[in-house]
């Protein structure tokens, strides 16, 4: 299981993008037409080969809205994961007695959106491309997106909630993954990165809280954030109302 892209929510998509392109140094953007039938526009960047997304509501009433108001401003959204086959993957969401909220199948790739109240912590998706190397919300041409002379990867997720063990074991059970006990509280490891489960500090509930970055050099890209005023109250790089945990690459 891998994470793939990680996608954060906010009222004003022309400015979280101008915040995320300058202080990750990412290239160019996909629009993707598909985000309209939910009432949302947005933005998806390559970060090497996992993919950072910005989305806000254009219609009332959409689920992205509500989180908004909720959380009381811009935030984590969701965690979309690739599994190497959709078939086991999709069986163990049903043994789980995980709800669909949407389901996907196209030429070469297979999409899994899960209820967010079956899962805890954020919106989930479960999908699997052919060729593995495919991303089907990219765009058929991110590849001439990429830039990585600052930022390499996304290589983490934070969830937070009341209880981050139970969330943890939750996710394991549904992701066939085994969680293990660290000293920042519960982990399941990826290919490539990590999911972490803590505890709420933030006064903000539920939720996705913080995503990881490894970047060629963190001090440059703190710098690039102080000069946009996107430094938290406990000295944390903050993007979309979102923290930013700088990995050495």
């Amino acid at each position: 299981m891998r994470l793939r892209q990680i996608a954060l929510v906010g009222s004003d998509l022309a400015a979280a993008s101008e915040d995320i392109v300058d202080v990750l140094g990412l290239g160019g953007a996909y629009a993707d037409p598909g985000v309209g039938k939910y009432g949302l526009a947005n933005a998806v960047w390559p970060v090497g080969e996992t993919f950072l997304e910005a989305l806000s509501p254009k219609a009332p009433g959409t689920t992205a809205g509500r989180l908004l108001q909720k959380r009381g401003g811009d935030g984590g959204y969701m965690v979309i994961l690739q599994a190497d086959e959709i078939g086991p993957a999709r069986a163990r969401i049903k043994a789980q007695g995980v709800r669909v909220v949407d389901q996907l199948d196209g030429d070469g790739f297979w999409m899994t959106h899960l209820h967010p109240r079956d899962m805890g912590g954020a919106i989930v998706s479960v999908d699997a491309m052919i060729p593995p190397d495919r991303w089907q919300w990219g765009g058929s041409r991110w590849r001439e997106q990429v830039r990585t002379d600052t930022s390499v990867a996304i290589v983490g997720a934070e969830l937070q909630g009341e209880d981050p063990r139970a969330m943890a074991a939750r996710w394991a059970a549904v992701l066939g993954l085994e969680a293990a006990e660290t000293a920042e509280g519960w982990r399941l490891p990826l290919d490539g990165g990590e999911l972490r489960f803590v505890g709420v500090t933030d006064g903000r509930g539920e939720g996705l809280g913080a995503f990881d970055v490894a970047v060629r050099d963190v001090a440059q890209v703190r710098a690039r954030a102080e000069r946009r005023s996107l430094i938290g109250a406990q000295g944390e790089v903050r993007l979309c109302g979102t923290r930013v945990r700088l990995v050495a690459a």
